[in-house]
């Protein structure tokens, strides 16, 4: 199977290390100790460094977020939102539904407009607004970089400013290779320098069967366009009917659901009520280096999120709340939503009290399968994790 990596610069341009330079400034937080390296730990695969299920940020970094953190790695090639997407360059290709966008509900159109979400999030870092960050820049310690990048007369526009401020973050995750590495043990096996153990065979077996893991279905392991390397994620959107996480300190008000797709963060599809529930699939590359699993942060272990997978509908007694005498499942949506749920795509397609589609032994050789998807690996060091997960 070939595939080609994408080729990365040498060196950064004066843009891309102008957004380097803001990536890692806590002082355009409100509280001046919040940056973006703060929640997307370049040591964790530009994900959270801790196992907290949501973080703490605002002006005195005690306002907790909603939504767990998700890795910024491997997102360049992330298409845009489209309601109805069909795979490029299929004559066969069915409606795949909602797809693409950047954040957890696809809102955002580009990664420039997204970096700049968090500097205005009052949970995040917490600016009062878009001005507020520019004069931050204008008097900070790189304003004469940002002046010969963007122009000398660019703090006279701040609206132009702000969005160049995102620019900036975006030439930095584009170029930069630690976003998007290719240095898995699953890239060295598809260059033909690696081979998969017999585990780790049996675990990408079940990845991809149909009746078993099923993990390829939204997982594509697939080289994508011009051979480009798999993104172990189609960008598509599902409502999983993952438990309601006691953590988030936001869900302590039960009348508070995040219903992703259409609210409360996204508006524009708030009446389109079919997708309400539903979460972006995220890329399995480094899942196995996380500690906080699914939009919500439910799940702190690989092995209990793939024991949700399996057992959600077998056992639904082990993952839901007894109300009453009443089993509440799927308690992180409203009653009205939960026909939305996922329940005809294996494994979320077993009878209650049925065989889940792994067992315990089955699930361990799938989490070594997806241990080859972390980065930093080397064969010559015998498989050991070398640099930044």
């Amino acid at each position: 199977m070939w595939v080609r990596y994408p080729s990365v610069p040498t060196h950064l341009s004066a843009q891309a290390a102008l957004g380097k330079k803001i990536f890692f400034d806590p002082s355009l937080s409100a509280s001046g100790r919040m940056s973006c390296s703060s929640c997307h730990s370049p040591q964790h695969a530009y994900g959270p460094p801790n196992g907290l299920a949501v973080q703490q940020g605002g002006a005195d970094l005690q306002q907790a977020g909603t939504r767990s953190v998700p890795s910024l790695r491997y997102l360049t090639s992330t298409p845009l939102f489209s309601r109805h997407f069909y795979t490029p360059a299929s004559e066969d290709s069915e409606d795949e539904g909602p797809t693409g966008g950047f954040t957890r509900d696809g809102s955002v159109a580009s990664l420039h407009q997204q970096a700049a979400v968090p500097l205005l999030h009052a949970n995040e870092m917490a600016n009062s607004d878009e001005k507020t960050v520019v004069a931050k820049v204008q008097h900070g310690a790189y304003a004469q970089d940002f002046a010969q990048v963007f122009g000398t007369s660019i703090f006279s526009r701040p609206d132009q400013a702000f969005e160049d401020i995102g620019l900036a973050l975006e030439a930095f995750q584009t170029e930069d290779a630690s976003f998007h590495p290719y240095t898995s043990k699953f890239d060295a096996v598809m260059s033909g320098h690696e081979k998969l153990t017999l585990q780790e065979i049996r675990g990408y077996a079940l990845f991809n069967n149909p009746r078993k893991g099923n993990c390829a279905k939204c997982h594509t392991d697939t080289p994508g366009p011009s051979g480009r390397p798999a993104a172990f994620t189609d960008y598509s959107f599902a409502a999983l009917g993952v438990p309601r996480n006691p953590e988030i300190l936001a869900n302590r008000d039960s009348g508070y659901f995040d219903l992703g797709l259409c609210g409360p963060f996204r508006i524009d599809l708030a009446r389109e009520t079919a997708y309400c529930g539903m979460f972006k699939t995220p890329t399995l590359r480094n899942v196995a280096t996380r500690t906080v699993f699914f939009h919500n942060g439910r799940f702190h272990r690989l092995e209990d999120a793939l024991h949700f997978y399996v057992e959600r509908d077998t056992h639904p007694r082990k993952w839901y709340p007894m109300v009453a005498g009443v089993l509440n499942e799927f308690d992180d949506l409203p009653l009205r939503y939960r026909d939305n749920i996922d329940r005809t795509d294996a494994p979320l397609d077993r009878p209650f009290a049925g065989r889940p589609a792994l067992n315990a032994a089955e699930i361990h050789d799938l989490s070594a399968f997806l241990k080859t998807l972390n980065d930093g690996y080397s064969a010559t060091a015998g498989g050991a994790r070398t640099s930044g997960q």
